[in-house]
């Protein structure tokens, strides 16, 4: 995202598990969201460690962020929180911003992107128990009078389809595009989401396939709200905040709170403004900190008694394959491993990283939160079970000297997936890439015909064909290889 991260409607589109090439995650997952979708882990046979679940000592979880904030330079600061039988643990290392010295700590604010969704999916969870809604209601019935819903086969989009990725509406609506790019969802309305809502066809039947949606979970929380005579923050406050006493998780930040707000930092480690949702408050506009967030995992687990034990429990109920090994709940993505299932879910926003997680069998949890968009998931597997393995550090692309001539021959349509196209133009001596309902971003020459961009960790390649166009292209992100074919010129 310019770098900064935006959001993106490709989360998912790809491979399940994979977040792809955009900017937000916001994990799901351009306009990052979280991204998320993730990345898929690799996991080996189990160990002694993973058996036991045991977190590893203070010293070595410190030893890793050190390495994150001073070696190879992908974050400012980071906090990681573990939870289990052995009690609490807080490691924290850097700093609040580049240009702000104070240490981070268990108290320090982070914007926490897409992990906000698993607090909506709680509410849902929670107001279909107590029989405020229904799982299985259509969206429609929450929506207010006038408000088109589209529909396909004769089936309508419901609560559920929304909480589990598979109501068919794309990661982010195809009208939003961000006059500020670096704090993109700002000026997005409720009013355009309805009229963007009502002249969507949806691509594919609903319950169909995994698509991870920004838009969807948007909406969710938007007909919570609605349904409760409140809005969004209010929701939560009333719900889940209050009640579990996490006084330092909102969306809009008092005073003190603001005072404790960390700054975000985009891929150059530049600091990078906060981010405003209003239309998308319930997939992704919470703000949080690590001793909130091991509250929220304490009634998770169980640890401490809450009349929302029993919604977390239903929240985590694996419904769905995303991929192989992963499956998703309500919003939750459970994953098998070694030591048996893991739920977790991940966000980014412009300059945030997060990971929220927890082993059941062993009621040990995690959270990592860092003031970067580099990546902390594998951080955040790792200390749930150490056959995970952390990633290894990459080195960063070089910007290369090109003739832009050379631009021309790229320059087309690429059909990515049904409904996703890369639009790749030449202005002046740039080249840009933009793919459907995203905005267009700058691609910096590697060198033959490989581009990086400088606000995802993404790459293309470009096919030569002699002097003519090039044929297709090849996306990388995540280890994953893409290809594209040409459609128009």
């Amino acid at each position: 995202m310019t770098t900064t991260r935006k959001p993106t409607a490709l989360s998912g589109a790809l491979t399940a598990a994979a977040a792809i090439c955009t900017v937000a995650a916001f994990s799901g997952g351009l306009l990052y969201l979280d991204q998320l979708i993730e990345r898929p882990f690799t996991v080996t046979t189990a160990s002694a460690n993973s058996a036991a679940n045991t977190f590893p000592a203070d010293s070595e979880i410190r030893k890793i962020l050190a390495e994150r904030v001073d070696l190879r330079a992908e974050s400012v600061g980071i906090v990681v929180g573990t939870i289990g039988p052995h009690g609490r643990s807080v490691v924290a290392h850097g700093k609040f911003g580049a240009k702000d010295p104070r240490p981070v700590d268990a108290d320090t604010l982070f914007e926490i992107g897409s992990i906000t969704k698993v607090f909506t999916s709680l509410l849902l969870a929670d107001m279909a128990a107590t029989g405020e809604v229904k799982l299985d209601a259509p969206l429609a019935n929450y929506m207010p009078e006038g408000a088109i819903v589209p529909e396909r086969a004769g089936k309508s989009i419901t609560l559920v389809d929304l909480a589990t990725h598979r109501s068919s509406l794309p990661s982010l609506p195809d009208d939003l595009v961000p006059p500020d790019t670096l704090n993109p969802y700002a000026t997005y309305t409720t009013e355009q989401l309805y009229r963007f809502l009502s002249r969507y066809q949806l691509p594919r039947d609903i319950g169909a396939d995994f698509e991870y949606s920004n838009t969807g979970f948007g909406l969710l929380g938007h007909a919570l709200a609605r349904r409760a005579g409140v809005d969004y923050e209010a929701l939560v406050s009333q719900r889940i905040t209050t009640p579990l006493g996490m006084s330092s998780t909102a969306i809009t930040l008092s005073p003190e709170l603001a005072g404790r707000m960390a700054t975000g930092h985009n891929s150059d480690l530049q600091p990078v403004p906060n981010w405003d949702l209003p239309a998308f408050a319930g997939a992704g506009a919470l703000r949080s900190s690590t001793n909130d967030l091991l509250d929220f995992l304490a009634m998770a687990l169980g640890t401490e008694k809450s009349p929302l034990n029993a919604a977390v429990t239903a929240a985590s109920v694996k419904r769905k394959p995303v991929n192989y090994d992963t499956q998703v709940g309500l919003a939750w993505m459970v994953t098998e491993s070694s030591s048996g299932d893991i739920v977790w879910h991940s966000g980014g926003t412009g300059g945030f990283t997060t990971f929220i997680g927890f082993h059941p069998a062993s009621r040990t949890g995690v959270v990592v939160l860092s003031n970067s968009d580099a990546g902390v998931n594998d951080i955040g597997m790792h200390l749930l079970n150490r056959d995970i393995p952390l990633t290894e550090p990459k080195p960063k692309p070089v910007e290369a000297v090109v003739d832009p001539k050379l631009f021309d021959g790229y320059a087309g349509s690429y059909q990515l997936a049904p409904n996703l196209v890369f639009e790749i133009s030449r202005d002046g001596d740039k080249l840009f890439a933009q793919l459907t309902g995203q905005p267009r971003l700058r691609l910096f020459p590697e060198g033959g015909h490989r581009f990086f961009y400088k606000d995802v960790e993404a790459a293309i390649t470009f096919v030569p064909n002699g002097a003519g166009p090039s044929p297709s292209l090849t996306l990388h992100q995540f280890g994953n290889d893409v290809s594209a074919q040409r459609v128009t010129d």
